[in-house]
């Protein structure tokens, strides 16, 4: 049976048909992966220059990253690839994520299918742009700060791998307003309820950050915190703008 907006019921998929599909979308996400992979390999060298140049500004000038094993060079610029390929693949990623979600929606919530990559997107890239330009080199420079008695011998793996949970977590921080603006526009939330959960949203946030964090300094904490607090207002913003509207009763 269809209802009047065309948000009838849908036919429900069982168990097994449900993972055959997650594993549909898990292939193509690998393949675009792999894809994003082999295109970002012959610029992985010019990639590292642009990740590195955060901390080499807080460092004694000359100081260059180090590497105490042979194969370490060669597996920075595999997992710099591989970094940035996860970003290059990103849209085909989310989409895969709406096709795998989207048998749960009803037709009208369907036509979302568009804004959604194209916002997801753009704030999952934009959380990377600002953990790299703005949150890291806050939390290298206090990093480095604490230990400038000692001589700083970085290891490129290491720098690497703090880099990296940096700029995929704030990628994924970003998403809290979209998650927001879909879950208003499906009625599953209000800007009212949310402002009402404001204080434990700060709560859950906090807790969140600290378990993202790369260290478990505070300065870093609140690098990724507070960003997430302004996106859980703006998602409070966007819930009001686009709230789900109510349908008129019939009589």
């Amino acid at each position: 049976m269809t209802s009047e907006n065309g948000s009838g019921d849908l036919p429900r998929m069982t168990f097994l048909e449900h993972l055959e599909e997650l594993r549909k979308r898990l292939f193509v996400c690998a393949l675009a992966i792999a894809a994003g992979f082999l295109l970002c390999w012959w610029k992985a060298p010019e990639i590292f220059r642009i990740l590195q140049a955060p901390v080499l500004e807080v460092l004694p000038k000359g100081t260059k990253l180090a590497y105490t094993q042979l194969t370490e060079p060669f597996m920075l610029y595999v997992n710099i690839a591989l970094l940035a390929g996860v970003f290059v693949a990103s849209p085909v990623i989310l989409y895969q994520i709406w096709l795998f979600v989207a048998p749960g929606l009803y037709r009208h919530e369907k036509k979302w299918a568009g804004p959604f990559v194209v916002l997801t997107c753009a704030f999952f890239v934009g959380g990377g742009v600002f953990g790299l330009k703005i949150a890291f080199p806050m939390v290298a420079k206090f990093l480095v700060s604490t230990g400038e008695d000692f001589q700083p011998v970085l290891k490129i793996d290491d720098y690497l791998d703090i880099l990296s949970k940096t700029l995929i977590g704030m990628g994924i921080c970003f998403e809290t307003p979209i998650v927001i603006f879909f879950l208003a526009r499906m009625g599953v939330v209000t800007e009212k309820w949310l402002l009402l959960k404001f204080r434990y949203a700060v709560l859950i946030i906090f807790v969140i950050a600290a378990l993202i964090t790369p260290t478990p300094d505070i300065p870093t904490q609140c690098a990724f915190a507070l960003p997430m607090i302004a996106l859980y207002l703006l998602g409070v913003l966007m819930a009001w703008l686009f709230k789900k509207k109510k349908e008129p009763t019939s009589e």
